[in-house]
Order: C-alpha cells, then sequence, then structure tokens
C-alpha cells in the first residue's frame, strides 16, 4: 500500500491536480475527534456502497486516513484496491500526524458549506430575524409566508407553525407562487443557520420583489425561544405555475451572467466524459421525487439545497468538472452559481438536459458484487425469533435504531463487527437487517463469516420489508453493542436533557466558523461584483 507524510499530502493538494481525500472513520467519531478540512467523509462500513458516486473515475488520486492507527485507512485502501481503484494512498498517522505537522484539524461535519453559510452572511448581509420577532409577526397576523428550506424528511422531524417546505434550490423556482400580495413577507428557515442564509440570499440574488428574511437560528433558535415545535408536517411548495417558471427562467439569466456560470452541450459534455484524467459529476440538482419519476441516464441526485448544505457529501475529487441539470436550467443555475462562489471553477449547466433522450426512472443501482448468503424473509424471520433460534443484528444508524427496530435486534457498526459480535448472546443463527434495503447488511454478513460460528442469513429487503408485511418495532438504545457515535447526532435529536446545551454549543460552533475562513485559504471561497 502507498503510504505519504503530511506534507506530501500538502503539495499533492496544491499542485492543482485531482485529488480525493477520504476520512473512513465513522461520522460520529470524523465529527467529535477533527478531520482535515478538504477530507469527505466516508465511513468504511459503507465503503463499497458509496465509493461510485464520489469516486466516478477509477484511476484518480486517493488519500485515505483514520485518527492515527492506520488500521481502518489500510481496510479501506485494500478494499477501494480490490474495486479498481489504481492509485490509493494511505497518509501515514492519520489525523494525528497531520496535527503535529502544525496543519488544522476541524470538528462537526459539513465544515466547507457551515462555513461558506456565515461568509455569506459577513459578506452580503441578508437580514435576519430572531425567533422572537418572527411569534410576533406571526400573532399580529402579518402578511408573512414562512419557508422551511430543508428536505422534506428533516422537515417532517420539526418545523416552524405555518411553514412550508421548500428546499433551498427550490425557493427562486417555487416562491413566486406563493406568495399573496405586493406586501407578502418572505421568512426563511433551516435547522440552524446555513440554509436559512443561502436561501434567503439566494432569493435576493435572484432580485425577488419581496421583502425577504433569514429566520435567525432556525428552528434550533425556535426552540431555544421557548416556543413548540410542530412534528410530522407534509405540505410542500408546489410545482410552479408557468408564469412562476418563467419568472424563475428570467432570475436565472440574471444569476448565470451575475457569476458567469457557464452551460455546456451534450455533445461537450460527452467530450469531457472521454477525457481519461477528468473526474466528471454528472448531478441532478431536482427533488427526490422528480428525479425518482425519470432522469438523465449516468447522473445521480443531488437536490440542490443539499448539495450546498453538504458538498463534502457529493463532491469529494478536488477540482473536477461538476455539470449541473435540471428541466429548464433555473435551479441548475441557482445551484452552479453557489458551487462558483464556494471555489469551484469547472462548474457548468447541461443546456437542453431532457430533450430527445429517454429518461431512466427509479432510483440509481449501484452496481455492488453478488454476495453468497442466505436470505429469509421478514415472515421466516417472525417465526425464528418467536422460536428464540435468532438473533438480529441491525445496521441501521444510531438514530434510526433508537426510532424503531426489529424486537430484541442488536445495534452494531458494520466496521465494528470484530467487537460488537461479541456482544450478542449465542443463538442457531445471526441475522443481519439494513434500514431500507438489504445491500449494507449482505456486505456486513460476508464480513462475519470469519468472526462467528452461527449460521448467517439476510433479511431480505431489510427493515423496509418487516414494516411492510405489518410487524411491530420496537425503540430504544438498549442493545446497543458499542458506542452511538456511528453517526453526528443532532441536537433537536438528543434527551431532552441534553438538548438545550447541545444546541448551544453547536450554534456557536458555527457562528465561530467565519473567523476560519478569512485565515485559512483552503477554503477558498469567492466573491463577485
Amino acid at each position: 500500500m502507498k503510504t505519504l507524510k503530511p506534507h506530501d499530502l500538502r503539495r499533492m493538494l496544491d499542485d492543482g491536480g485531482e485529488i480525493a481525500l477520504l476520512d473512513v472513520r465513522e461520522e460520529g467519531v470524523y465529527s467529535r475527534d477533527g478531520h482535515l478540512l478538504l477530507a469527505s467523509n466516508l465511513p468504511l462500513s459503507h465503503l463499497e456502497m458509496r465509493a461510485a458516486a464520489l469516486l466516478p473515475r477509477k484511476n484518480v488520486r486517493v488519500v485515505v486516513c483514520d485518527a492515527g492507527d492506520d488500521v481502518l485507512a489500510q481496510r479501506a485502501a485494500e478494499r477501494l484496491t480490490e474495486i479498481g481503484y489504481g492509485d490509493v494512498h494511505v497518509l501515514e498517522g492519520g489525523t494525528r500526524a497531520w496535527r503535529d505537522a502544525g496543519f488544522r484539524l476541524y470538528t462537526g461535519v459539513y465544515v466547507p458549506s457551515k462555513a461558506f453559510g456565515e461568509y455569506v452572511l459577513h459578506e452580503d448581509r441578508p437580514p435576519e430575524v430572531t425567533a422572537q420577532e418572527l411569534h410576533a409577526w406571526q400573532q399580529e397576523k402579518r402578511d408573512l409566508i414562512v419557508l422551511d428550506s430543508r428536505p422534506l424528511d428533516e422537515y417532517r422531524r420539526n418545523s416552524i407553525p405555518g411553514a412550508i417546505d421548500c428546499p433551498s434550490a427550490e425557493l427562486v423556482y417555487r416562491a413566486h407562487d406563493l406568495v399573496r400580495s405586493n406586501d407578502t413577507v418572505v421568512v426563511v428557515n433551516c435547522g440552524g443557520r446555513t440554509r436559512s442564509i443561502i436561501g434567503a440570499q439566494a432569493l435576493i440574488n435572484a432580485r425577488f420583489p419581496h421583502r425577504v428574511y433569514a429566520l435567525k437560528d432556525g428552528t434550533q433558535g425556535w426552540h431555544l425561544a421557548g416556543y413548540q415545535l410542530e412534528h410530522g408536517r407534509t405540505e410542500e411548495a408546489p410545482l410552479p405555475t408557468e408564469s412562476g417558471r418563467g419568472l424563475a427562467r428570467e432570475a436565472a439569466v440574471h444569476v448565470a451572467r451575475r457569476y458567469g456560470i457557464r452551460s455546456i452541450s451534450k455533445d461537450a459534455l460527452a467530450k469531457l466524459h472521454s477525457d481519461a484524467s477528468r473526474t466528471v459529476y454528472l448531478l441532478d440538482v431536482r427533488s427526490p421525487s422528480e428525479f425518482l419519476e425519470g432522469h438523465l441516464p449516468g447522473s445521480r441526485t443531488a437536490p440542490g439545497g443539499q448539495l450546498i448544505q453538504a458538498t463534502d457529501t457529493f463532491l469529494a475529487v478536488r477540482h473536477a468538472a461538476v455539470v449541473l441539470i435540471d428541466d429548464d436550467g433555473s435551479r441548475a443555475t441557482t445551484t452552479a452559481a453557489w458551487l462558483a462562489q464556494m471555489g469551484w471553477r469547472d462548474v457548468f449547466v447541461l443546456e437542453n438536459a431532457f430533450d430527445g433522450t429517454k429518461l431512466e426512472p427509479g432510483p440509481v443501482r449501484e452496481r455492488v458484487p453478488d454476495i453468497d448468503v442466505a436470505l429469509v424473509s421478514a415472515k421466516e424471520l417472525h417465526e425464528l425469533l418467536r422460536s428464540g433460534s435468532a438473533a438480529v443484528a441491525d445496521l441501521a444508524t444510531s438514530l434510526r435504531y433508537a426510532e424503531g427496530h426489529i424486537p430484541g435486534a442488536w445495534h452494531v457498526v458494520r466496521s465494528r463487527l470484530a467487537e460488537n459480535l461479541r456482544k450478542i448472546p449465542d443463538a442457531q443463527r445471526l441475522v443481519f437487517t439494513s434500514t431500507e434495503s438489504d445491500t449494507l447488511a449482505r456486505f456486513a454478513a460476508q464480513d462475519a463469516k470469519t468472526l462467528t460460528s452461527a449460521d448467517i442469513a439476510v433479511l431480505e429487503g431489510g427493515n423496509a420489508a418487516w414494516t411492510a408485511a405489518g410487524f411491530p418495532l420496537e425503540k430504544g438504545l438498549e442493545r446497543a453493542t458499542g458506542p452511538t457515535d456511528d453517526m453526528m447526532w443532532k441536537a433537536l435529536d438528543r434527551t431532552p436533557e441534553e438538548r438545550e446545551a447541545a444546541i448551544r454549543e453547536y450554534l456557536t460552533w458555527e457562528v465561530d466558523l467565519v473567523n476560519a475562513t478569512y485565515s485559512d485559504p483552503d477554503f477558498g471561497f469567492r466573491r463577485y461584483a
């Protein structure tokens, strides 16, 4: 396995060539213990399932790292090599060596995007409204509309009373049809700060003809102010009328001119794809539901608001070309403008993306190797559990597991199976399950064959098949076999005792990032006249 030292990596990051830097620890550890700014988090547990999306070109330079013991990094490098990546390196000493060499580490997730939100607030100064002010406006029954700029699943978890879900990239596209009069005020909120700021400024940049505010600190600020949040709401902003689409297209022309957004033809895209030295991301920024209805072959879903909110989870290859798609260019242009300001230089909007092309429905099916493992149906597993002849190992995130899992199931993390499986009582059969599908469970089952003498099987269809069969779930973390740091828990998902302190800590962390943007050149944010 090829290795390199921190100063070697620093030179590679600065040489202008394409490079992907991957931190392969679990998300919660990556967030808590600190990571390199330019590292994308690709946990070893999910490596085979996410590598193709993050690393579209097999001969791109890849550097993997962990906290410093190199065990996870070595395992990840070996797996990447096995699935065809030909230029993989391990950072000797990982994040510990990087810090000891005098370079910075950052805590938290989505750091480039979160810092960018604070940078935009500092430079563009979109108007803000506090939770107390918004609550007073609602009590006064002012002519206003609150638009929640998060994806629908986050909006369902908690929302401000009266808010409508309209993710960030959809704001310029859909907001024109939502206002009731010339006096309507628009307030954009998210869970914390970033998408409130970016969403409000997106409308301002598009010359939206109404007063626009970002809700300071989002739903977390609303909670801290003592106001109730709602749960389970599903109200979405509808697709725009033809008039609304026309206004969005006009706005896109202005935004493209201001930020120098380039379009690219399908012929030019084909030439770009044929260049073996270039990585090309082809990203569809429309809503997930639109993507599922039909998308361009070879594209991946990256809803525009989330692409800006969590850029490092979609784009791992530094200096890659990014081609954005939607049905009329307006959402792609808005998103491209933000990427350009974040420092991505080769960003394009695909011309006439859907003209003359047969679209593919449904989700993108990852090409994963066939894994020879026994499958059991939900009904068969139910009978096995009733007879006491099986144990269940659940690979859902700790939050998803806590919210609902098969009764009696144990929570495990794939990268920690050797330790986790020792906590599960002996059973004749050990059945692995994962959340929406059984792919992760199949990989874990394969890993477990050398770790246990039990017969191994996988629940076909995963937990989704269990609930579809009408079987109950139970809640809680009583049977977690290890730390629940496989993911970063959001402050509002913490226990009531921890929640307020976690909110204050998070908001302070987010605000403090603005100082780093002016002292660390790796952020690379750009200003436009």
